[in-house]
């Protein structure tokens, strides 16, 4: 009976919308509506391993790319044979930040270097999109979010799964009650890191915690706010001739659950095994892989059109980043509100530096 009375449904707003769609009133007046403008939008930095994403912005119809900065003559140099930066100007950072109608920048440079960037972008009055994870000064961290809030400017953070299906469909789960009280998540975000690219993780001191594990530690504190406290146990586990940490866990604790954040640099496949589950009192949501997502959700009572017991749901091949660009041009034109304020950001900025055994208070 729910299928046939979903299936009259979609019939009755399928015959709707072609009588809509036939009105030659309706036509002549959807042909008269003018997109908005396209949001000038310009890259500092190819260092980043998430510095491609650049290919998003240039194939969105919300954005105008107007050029790309890179200081190292070697990075320019090795980028501009990518189809990536093809046919774009390259300019100094002032030459970027002074061109006409530019409003918003992407900070794509080597992490060491994410802030400084991003502090002189908002100081201009640039909306900034500014890849993970956001350095390790959580006060210099939290000087620009409140200079970017006092000029109503977005600081948009490249956490790769915000906007996973998955993810999503978790979200609205977590917002009608559907899984009742959360008292448990437990996630996992590993993959086998290269000798070459150990070396350049190993100048930071926070290990693979700090580089790969700030992705899901976005989803817990996503899901359960900030944590009360955060217990890490970094271990190094193979014998390879560098000092990276490759093995690491963190325990988020909270007055009535706890979050276990697993990431490592040596695991093989790692990519098939990253999820993310949450168990409440009416339900579990375990999402696997996160890259390329499917859910098994298991209720205790019919919700929605979800049934009691377990089910799984499979989703459209899911491309980084692509939503959030288009969300990013919402916001950006007052259309809606950021999902993800300041007060998130930050609170995953210090559960990032503490999960991976660093001081929390660090200055620049």
């Amino acid at each position: 009976m729910r299928s046939s009375r979903r299936q009259f449904t979609q019939a009755m707003l399928g015959a709707t919308a072609m009588t809509l769609f036939d009105n030659p009133l309706i036509s002549h007046a959807r042909a008269a509506v003018k997109a908005p403008p396209k949001i000038r939008i310009g890259q500092i930095g190819v260092a980043h391993a998430h510095a491609n994403k650049l290919a998003v912005y240039r194939n969105s119809p919300d954005y105008e790319v107007v050029g790309i900065c890179e200081p190292d003559e070697q990075l320019r140099k090795r980028a501009s044979t990518q189809d990536t930066y093809k046919d774009l100007p390259w300019m100094t950072q002032e030459q970027l930040l002074n061109v006409s109608g530019l409003q918003a920048v992407l900070v794509e440079t080597e992490v060491s270097k994410l802030l400084d960037v991003a502090e002189v972008c908002v100081a201009a009055g640039k909306h900034v999109h500014v890849d993970k994870p956001a350095g390790e000064s959580l006060p210099q961290f939290a000087k620009i979010l409140d200079s970017a809030a006092k000029q109503k400017l977005l600081l948009q953070m490249g956490y790769m799964y915000r906007y996973n299906p998955g993810v999503v469909l978790l979200r609205e789960f977590l917002k009608k009650g559907w899984l009742g009280e959360i008292f448990e998540v437990h996630t996992v975000m590993s993959k086998v890191v290269d000798p070459a690219s150990r070396r350049e993780l190993a100048e930071y001191p926070g290990g693979i915690m700090f580089e790969l594990g700030c992705h899901i530690i976005d989803l817990v504190v996503g899901v359960l706010g900030k944590p009360e406290q955060v217990r890490a146990f970094p271990r190094r586990t193979s014998g390879h001739d560098d000092n990276l940490i490759d093995n690491m866990l963190a325990v988020f604790e909270y007055e009535r659950a706890t979050a276990t954040v697993r990431s490592t640099a040596v695991e093989i496949d790692g990519g098939s095994r990253r999820h993310f589950v949450v168990c409440g009192t009416e339900g579990t949501f375990h999402i696997q892989p996160l890259d390329n997502p499917s859910a098994r959700i298991t209720l205790s009572k019919d919700r929605g059109g979800y049934t009691k017991g377990t089910q799984d749901v499979t989703f459209p091949k899911y491309v980084r980043y692509v939503d959030d660009a288009a969300d990013m041009a919402k916001i950006i034109r007052g259309e809606k509100p950021s999902d993800f304020g300041p007060d998130h950001d930050l609170a995953v900025q210090k559960s990032v530096l503490l999960a991976s055994g660093l001081e929390a208070d660090r200055q620049p």
